[in-house]
């Protein structure tokens, strides 16, 4: 039994004031996958891919094209397009604070970072949504970078990746504006296609609204990482509507491999070696 020894009241007026010494916040990070706690510098090494059941957590936008793309290739596009407050439109706070707010959080001007660079030497163009920003929604701006990347990828005869990861479908804040990206990046990669254009689209968790249900299952191959949540709506918003029990597994990358909605699943540590393969077997160097 450890004993601890009394002092009296006049040694510990004299004793300076000490502070309890703990571990310092942020260096483990709890897994959704398994609930092991896992040390934060091991996870980022490991792609963030927890070591133990293979849970695929969060990466940001930058940190997916550091992974995909040759380093030192990268050549962003269009950062000048930036979003504004046409609605005026205002919840807990004015459209326009939000943007500003999300904008120095994230270190993102919108949701979506399109470029182009190099994949094991071969030349592309690439976007990624990040669900960061305002849940990776689908805004005018969005909408705008993401078609001038296609036009770009059509123009230049540019292998096209996009990475999805879009849990808020279209941006409310935007209404109609946001809604009519859906059709306008859509009809970009109609043209893309027809000029013989690959487009590879990348799922990740989650893929949701109207980015899950246009440009993201347009992909002439569609990959998706593991227990990637991927659908129109929610699994609680169909379960509360037809009122009936969903099957197991519903809207998950496995879920949807099995009934043909993608065509493969790949480990992010298998990624980038997948896409340089699909752009060899297809041609387009």
């Amino acid at each position: 039994m450890a004993i601890v020894e009394s002092k009296s009241t006049s040694d510990n007026a004299l004793a300076p004031a000490t502070k309890a010494r703990g571990i310092p916040e942020g260096l483990w990070i709890r897994c959704p996958g398994c609930g092991d706690s896992i040390y934060r510098k091991e996870l980022e090494k490991n792609l963030n891919v927890c070591p133990k059941c293979r849970y695929h957590h969060y990466v940001s936008a930058w940190e997916r094209i550091g992974q995909l793309l040759d380093d030192g290739t990268f050549e962003v596009q269009d950062e000048h397009v930036l979003p504004t407050d046409p609605l005026c439109f205002a919840d807990k706070k004015s459209y326009a604070e939000r943007l500003k707010s999300e904008q120095k959080r994230t270190g993102l001007t919108d949701a979506a970072l399109c470029g182009t660079g190099m994949i094991r030497a071969r030349r592309v163009a690439i976007a990624v949504t990040d669900s960061a920003f305002i849940m990776g929604s689908m805004g005018s701006v969005v909408g705008e970078r993401l078609t001038r990347l296609i036009e770009r990828a059509t123009e230049h005869q540019l292998p096209l990746i996009i990475v999805s990861g879009s849990g808020g479908g279209a941006r409310m804040h935007e209404g109609i504006l946001s809604l009519m990206q859906m059709a306008k990046v859509s009809a970009a990669l109609a043209r893309y296609h027809s000029n013989g254009g690959l487009f590879i689209s990348v799922l990740t968790n989650p893929t949701m609204g109207g980015v899950a249900a246009s440009f993201a299952s347009l992909g002439d191959l569609v990959f998706a990482e593991p227990k990637a949540l991927i659908g129109f709506a929610g699994p609680r918003t169909i379960k509360a509507t037809i009122k009936i029990e969903l099957p197991e597994g519903f809207q998950t990358s496995e879920f949807l491999l099995a009934h043909g909605y993608i065509d493969r699943i790949v480990e992010r540590f298998r990624l980038k070696t997948e896409i340089a393969a699909a752009i060899d077997y297809c041609g387009k160097q």
